[in-house]
C-alpha cells in the first residue's frame, strides 16, 4: 500500500534537489517511489511536429505515448478545473511512497524545507499537517523533528516515519474540501 508524503517550501528552498537525492537513498533501502509534481505555470512535455503534439492540438482529450523504454499518458483538461491530490493520488500504479513536491497548501503529510538564504518566513507554525522540518538552520520553538537539510538518510528516516498511506490521506484531504 502506498504512503503520501509531500515536501513544501517556498520556491528556491530545494525541494527538487533534495528529492533527486533522496530518491536513490530510498530505492537502496528497497523501496519502489514515484513521485507527483505540482507546476505553477503552463508546461509541455511535447513538441510540435510529434504525433502525439498533434494529436492533442487536434482535441484528443488524452494521449498516451508508448515506446520499449516508458509509456506517458497526457490528459488536456480544456477549461476544465486544475485536480488536486484526491484525483491525482489514485491514478498511481502500485508503490511504496509517493513523494509529493508542491501542493504545500493541501492538508497531507508534509516535510517543510527551509533554507535561510531564501529568507521566506516558516510555513510550519500556520500549517499543522507539517510534521517534520528540513532545513539548514534552527527553526524559532518547534515540538517538530528537525533534521539537517542536507543529511538525505535523515531525510529518508523521517518519510519512513512519517508517511502516511494513501487510504488514510485521501479521507484526510475529502475531509477538508
Amino acid at each position: 500500500m502506498a504512503r503520501v508524503m509531500g515536501f513544501a517550501g517556498w520556491s528556491g528552498a530545494g525541494k527538487t534537489t533534495l528529492l533527486t537525492r533522496l530518491i536513490p537513498e530510498l530505492l537502496a533501502r528497497g523501496y519502489h517511489v514515484s513521485t507527483l509534481k505540482h507546476a505553477h505555470h503552463k508546461f509541455d512535455i511535447d513538441r510540435p511536429g510529434k504525433d502525439s503534439f498533434e494529436h492533442r492540438v487536434a482535441g484528443a482529450t488524452e494521449v498516451m505515448i508508448v515506446s520499449d523504454s516508458r509509456w506517458a499518458l497526457m490528459h488536456e483538461l480544456r477549461g476544465q478545473p486544475e485536480p488536486g491530490l484526491p484525483e491525482l493520488l489514485p491514478k498511481f500504479s502500485a508503490t511504496d511512497f509517493i513523494l509529493v513536491e508542491g501542493f504545500k497548501r493541501d492538508g497531507h503529510a508534509k516535510i517543510e524545507i527551509h533554507r535561510q538564504d531564501n529568507q521566506k518566513p516558516w510555513m510550519f507554525p500556520d500549517d499543522p499537517s507539517i510534521c517534520a522540518l528540513a532545513s539548514d538552520i534552527e527553526p524559532p520553538a518547534s515540538r517538530l523533528t528537525r533534521v539537517c537539510l542536507n543529511d538525505v538518510a535523515a531525510i529518508a528516516d523521517l518519510v519512513e516515519q512519517y508517511a502516511v498511506p494513501m487510504e488514510e490521506t485521501l479521507k484526510s484531504l475529502h475531509l477538508e474540501a
